[in-house]
């Protein structure tokens, strides 16, 4: 989990070093779980509305 952080090397000490940055590390993969959400969401209702506000074609009648 750290290397798909990119976190290095813990800098904080002892057990409560190890702790904290265990759980620093989960915050940081969950955060990038819930921007990658969002950006798809983002994406989804700005293609919905793009489509939405894309003018219809006009279909003449044949004469």
């Amino acid at each position: 989990m750290k290397s798909d952080g990119h976190l290095g090397r813990g800098h904080l000490k002892g057990r409560e070093g190890d702790a904290v940055n265990v759980i620093l590390t989960a915050v940081g993969h969950n955060l990038r779980r819930v921007l990658a959400w969002l950006r798809a969401l983002l994406t989804s209702i700005l293609i919905t509305l793009w489509r939405a506000a894309a003018p219809c074609p006009v279909v003449k009648p044949a004469s």
